[in-house]
């Protein structure tokens, strides 16, 4: 079954997400919606830190948090700090496919050889760096993460809307996770 439901027309957006950040979000990226002016964000974006992803938003639109695999449990207090402080209402959490945190195990040598030769790390600080965090940020599936990213912030913060979403490197487009 086919887990990413496709907007490309106002309609594809949920009557739950019309008319919200998030709506606009899908709308001003997908959609091509003209730029409005933001004076005060509303929607916290946590994404991947991954260079190949750009969306289209206005100015002041949006908090960013980029992190890999858009994990957002080592950055609560920022979650909470744009809730609490900047006014968010809506979170979107945006994975995307081909994610550098899936497999992390294939990646050990190449990192530790890179963390070696660009800083002059030891050997043996490289990798015990890599064995202490790799498991921490090891994501299985792209799609399964950001469903169970939204399941646990929904858990947190009750009340805001928290939407999984995944970008596609491929056509740069946002999609909705249906959410089973």
């Amino acid at each position: 079954m086919n887990r990413l439901i496709s907007v490309s027309t106002l309609d594809d957006i949920a009557p739950e997400y019309q008319n919200t950040p998030v709506g606009h979000l899908l709308e001003y990226h997908n959609l091509n919606r003209p730029l409005d002016n933001h004076t005060q964000a509303r929607l916290l974006i946590g994404m991947c830190m991954d260079n190949r992803k750009r969306l289209r938003i206005p100015d002041n639109f949006a908090y960013i948090i980029r992190s890999g695999g858009g994990n957002l449990s080592f950055s609560e207090f920022m979650v909470s700090y744009s809730i609490a402080v900047g006014g968010v209402s809506s979170i979107a959490l945006i994975g995307h496919n081909s994610c550098g945190m899936v497999g992390l195990a294939t990646k050990k040598e190449k990192f530790i050889s890179g963390l070696v030769e660009k800083t002059g790390w030891e050997k043996c600080r490289a990798e015990d760096h890599f064995m202490h965090f790799a498991p921490i940020f090891e994501i299985e599936n792209e799609i399964n993460f950001v469903l169970s990213e939204a399941k646990r912030l929904r858990l947190r913060y009750p009340g805001i809307q928290v939407v999984p979403m995944h970008y596609r490197v491929e056509d740069n487009l946002l999609y909705l996770i249906r959410d089973l």
